[in-house]
């Protein structure tokens, strides 16, 4: 059975009779995880594995679990720093920041893969202007070259853990006020100062580093005036053409504000999947998800099922074994190092 292109969620704490027949659609593809289907690593390990069990290939799994602002799993896991805090150093030790941050890429990966977690979505590759209502300290630092070698080496972290990488947002959503969550930014830049800057991280990794990229719920008006998740300009001739890009597109949440100008749930994904995206996301709304696996007519493709087959992580460690290492005893260090939390609630006897 291939993968669909629809990464949907789920209500709770163990899969529904209904979930688990809409999961089995062959339209669906991956399940997203939230803060709501976490108790504790046991129950979300049980989980994932029901999910895993009902599909062959099984479905991908995945979260946002970047720190700081952004980890969906906590108690019981490690309290991950934003990754602002691995970039405030980069200027004055360049080494130690970038040894800092393969440590944290593979303790938050080898963490996740303990409980069946296929990848987070991570790491986030936009420029910190100052002015985002919702990247800000996402953001590894304000300048490119920065940004490209820090998030290098948080993927090399992740690799380590048999985690691929999504970069998001793509081409750059630091540089708008506006959450994308809550309405439509529109960034009035001209491309080719975007492309020497946003654009410079995801130019520089798409090739080797990355297995997956996040458009963002963007108007780049002086591009195009449709969101890049929805625009075959920034996907199709930009990201594949002149990138080269090989790996999964997968769009933002088409529940977001952001995509609300391209009609209902069921445009939207028509939308998107026609400009380029090989899965999309339809999140916190069941009925969209029901709307759009009713109406949505795509054929079997061999490619996005193969681009989406390269999402799954591989060789999960047991997470008992995990803990009684030397490897994540010196990494949950490290992390209290760079960035004390006094909620860090870590046994490393």
């Amino acid at each position: 059975m291939t993968l669909g292109p629809l990464m949907i969620d789920v209500l709770g704490l163990e899969l529904s009779e209904q979930e688990r027949e809409i999961l089995q659609h062959p339209l669906v593809g991956g399940v997203i995880l939230f803060s709501r289907n976490y108790e504790s690593p046991q129950q979300v390990a049980a989980l994932t594995e029901s999910i895993r069990a009902l599909r062959d290939p099984h479905l991908i799994i995945s979260v946002d679990h970047e720190g700081g602002r952004v980890q969906r799993f906590r108690k019981g896991f490690t309290r991950l720093p934003p990754v602002g805090a691995l970039g405030m150093h980069y200027m004055q030790h360049p080494q130690q920041t970038l040894q800092r941050a393969e440590i944290s890429g593979w303790l938050m990966a080898a963490e996740l893969r303990t409980i069946g977690v296929d990848f987070s979505f991570a790491p986030v590759l936009d420029l910190d202007y100052g002015v985002s209502e919702i990247i800000g300290d996402r953001s590894f630092h304000r300048d490119p070259e920065a940004v490209t070698d820090i998030a290098r080496a948080y993927i090399h972290g992740m690799r380590r853990a048999w985690m691929p990488a999504v970069g998001k947002h793509f081409p750059g959503h630091g540089a708008v006020e506006v959450d994308s969550h809550l309405g439509l930014p529109v960034d009035t830049r001209h491309f080719e100062d975007m492309w020497q800057a946003d654009m410079l991280p995801f130019r520089q990794l798409c090739q080797k580093e990355l297995a997956g990229i996040m458009p963002a719920h963007i108007v780049y008006e002086q591009s195009d005036d449709l969101p890049a998740g929805f625009s075959p300009f920034w996907i199709k001739e930009i990201l594949r053409d002149r990138l080269g890009f090989q790996g999964a597109v997968l769009s933002d949440d088409l529940s977001m504000e952001g995509a609300v100008v391209m009609g209902d749930s069921l445009a939207r994904a028509e939308a998107a999947l026609s400009a380029g995206c090989d899965m999309v996301l339809v999140c916190n709304n069941p009925d969209s998800v029901i709307q759009v696996i009713d109406g949505l007519k795509v054929a079997d493709d061999p490619v996005r099922h193969m681009r989406l087959i390269r999402l799954h992580g591989r060789h999960a460690t047991n997470r008992d074994d995990l803990l009684a290492s030397q490897e994540w005893k010196q990494a949950a260090k490290t992390v209290l190092s760079y960035a004390p939390d006094p909620e860090l609630e870590l046994d490393l006897a």
